[in-house]
């Protein structure tokens, strides 16, 4: 019988003491890079509060939304932003960390919706997938355009359409099990310098099974719900 269990991988974090933000729904933070207002409605209808990291508050601004809470070493918003959120910007002055990490560990959630994180920049972009797995204790999704990316627990169940794309991208060493998918992952040993899993398909409901949660799950956008659903235990997600 195949037990998920944690594997010591990767350096983990201590978290802040204290949150800066605490919410029993959903948070929607916005990071610096583009994402469309339609994006921003979508994560706002799953995740009403909204914060910002850093200059993700000039984003929100410009679509016409404010941010109840800018986090970062605030050193890239704007001073018009500045001065219009005075009282609700939250500095925290290291370099160690990027925007999003003292975003993401600064915020007490049932679960993050990120926008603006999916890498412009493909430094900014491995950085955002790096908290994330730093992270694993917080349940965080990133949005763009095209796809919902988010750190799979060790057991995960999603209900999905047949046909869909299930991508998988291992942060570590891992291996797995699988039920639901046209390429089953038994037997396989991944690693980031080794065997990934772009681009399996879905051919019914999907059981994943992991040996420790360092494996990166990318779908459709249109699958944020059905991801939410797996990840969310019924009576946590908002209340």
């Amino acid at each position: 019988m195949f037990e998920p269990r944690f594997l010591p991988q990767l350096e983990r974090r201590p978290l802040m003491r204290h949150a800066l933000v605490h919410s029993s729904y959903g948070v929607t933070l916005a990071g610096g890079g583009r994402f469309s207002a339609s994006l921003l409605a979508q994560a706002r209808s799953l995740a009403p509060k909204l914060v910002a990291a850093d200059s993700g508050a000039d984003r929100l601004l410009a679509l016409g939304a404010e941010p109840e809470a800018v986090i970062g070493d605030l050193d890239s918003i704007s001073p018009s932003a500045r001065t219009r959120l005075a009282g609700r910007l939250h500095l925290i002055d290291e370099q160690v960390t990027t925007d999003f990490d003292k975003a993401l560990r600064s915020i007490a959630a049932p679960f993050v919706l990120g926008l603006g994180f999916a890498g412009q920049r493909l430094d900014h972009g491995l950085a955002v997938l790096n908290t994330l797995a730093r992270h694993p204790d917080r349940r965080c999704l990133i949005l763009s355009g095209s796809d919902v990316t988010f750190l799979a627990p060790p057991a995960l169940d999603l209900n999905l359409p047949k046909g869909s794309r299930l991508s998988l991208f291992p942060m570590g060493p891992v291996t797995g099990e699988s039920e639901g998918l046209r390429w089953p992952l038994q037997d396989l040993a991944f690693a980031p310098d080794g065997m990934i899993g772009t681009s399996n398909e879905v051919c019914g409901p999907v059981r994943l099974r992991f040996s420790a949660a360092v494996m990166l799950v990318i779908l459709p956008r249109s699958a944020v719900g059905a991801a939410l659903d797996g990840l969310i235990p019924a009576g946590v997600r908002g209340g």
